[in-house]
């Protein structure tokens, strides 16, 4: 009986082939608006964990002032080699403890030129930030204590000043002074906030601060911990220490903030996915406004079968079959909308995701629910039609015209 039912279906389907389409046109629509919405944000939510990862594992990061941003009233002062120091001697489970000065420069090498962040820092900058090299070496310790002139630069930088030539050994100029090339580091690509990671130089502290900033000011210290550490713990180490070395009284508030790059990640994810989230609700109202167009075209070909209704049911057709009849045929409508509108999704998710450079992940339960709700739209809103057309009156279905 189901089998005869799918074949009318499909026959009454073919009859009236551009108003089926148009019926499920809603439902397409819907279907693929749903799937492609959550399809990109979880890429977007696995791009933005990924680059606040290559930050590096276990980062935290420790800056002046309470918040990042503009600060008002009194700048707060920045740290010095000797909080470093303190911190990479008194912390527990700590890997690495890097300072950081950042200026923006403009590099020459030969005839090109190409404005950059030059990064003054010590070798732990490598290990608190993931880096690796990709060809010649990190600073040795004479290079860090007598701040020489001589630099680790990045892929784009080498891109745009020595093109596709191997950089180690090259002199490049920074400012009104030259330094030697030691280091390539390995590519990081895109990292948060849209930024290049791979556009950056970086010399010894010691050479920056006295070459490029003329003071012996930190802004930044970076903090890498052991995969056994405890974040919480070690940042109320930090936060204990730092008060202290800043000679802060207990009535007083922080005047720096300790960051854990792994919270950012969290934070930023967990606000996708409630956009993602809202998107796919609202994308979700076209699956209803499908369903109430199937509903609509049900009735008309209720009315228009009228006749053929009352000749089924006076020849002995149960009620039950023709519910069952024209239940099928809108659960027919629907299930076409929602594998159309898969496909469709998958195609547009595919492309957005290579046009915006995030990942594609394909996520087969989000296919699965939308094709079943797209069927259930078609249960629900084609069984008044199809109640309609069961009960109607056999003698009166007789004499419709």
């Amino acid at each position: 009986m189901l089998g005869n039912a799918l074949l009318v279906a499909l026959r009454e389907i073919r009859r009236n082939l551009l108003r089926s389409f148009l019926t499920v046109l809603g439902i397409v629509i819907g279907v693929a608006a749903v799937i492609t919405m959550v399809t990109l944000g979880n890429g977007a939510t696995q791009m933005v964990s990924d680059q606040i990862s290559s930050l590096g594992s276990n980062l935290l990061m420790v800056r002046p002032g309470q918040r990042m941003g503009p600060r008002d009233g009194a700048r707060p002062p920045n740290f010095k080699l000797a909080d470093i120091e303190a911190l990479r001697l008194q912390l527990s489970g700590v890997k690495a403890v890097a300072p950081a000065v950042s200026r923006t420069s403009t590099l020459v090498a030969g005839n090109n030129n190409w404005s950059s962040v030059v990064n003054g820092t010590t070798n732990d900058y490598f290990i608190a930030g993931n880096w690796k090299l990709a060809a010649g070496r990190e600073f040795n310790e004479d290079e860090e204590k007598a701040g020489k002139a001589v630099c680790v630069i990045g892929n784009t930088v080498r891109k745009q000043l020595f093109g596709s030539q191997n950089p180690v050994g090259a002199q490049l100029r920074v400012k009104n002074f030259s330094c030697e090339i030691v280091g390539l580091l390995a590519s990081k690509g895109q990292g948060a906030m849209g930024m290049d990671q791979d556009d950056v130089v970086v010399m010894p502290i010691a050479t920056v601060q006295r070459r490029i900033t003329g003071d012996t000011d930190v802004s930044t210290i970076l903090v890498s911990l052991r995969d056994s550490a405890r974040t919480a713990q070690v940042m109320k180490q930090i936060n204990a220490l730092l008060r202290e070395r800043r000679r802060l009284a207990e009535n007083e508030d922080d005047n720096f903030n300790v960051m854990d790059t792994k919270q950012i990640a969290d934070t930023l994810s967990g606000t996708i996915r409630t956009m993602t989230g809202l998107l796919g609700a609202v994308a979700a109202v076209s699956l209803l406004v499908g369903g109430i167009g199937i509903m609509n075209i049900m009735l008309v070909s209720v009315r228009e079968r009228t006749r053929e209704i009352g000749i089924r049911l006076a020849i002995g057709a149960l009620e039950r079959e023709v519910l069952l009849q024209f239940l099928i045929e809108a659960v027919v409508l629907s299930g076409f909308g929602g594998l159309i509108g898969i496909a469709i999704a998958l195609a547009a998710c595919v492309g957005l995701a290579a046009l915006m450079h995030m990942p594609f992940l394909f996520s087969p339960s989000i296919n699965l629910t939308a094709f079943v709700f797209s069927a259930a739209i078609g249960i629900i809103f084609g069984y008044f039609p199809a109640r309609r057309a069961a009960h109607l009156d056999p003698i009166e279905a007789l004499r419709h015209e």
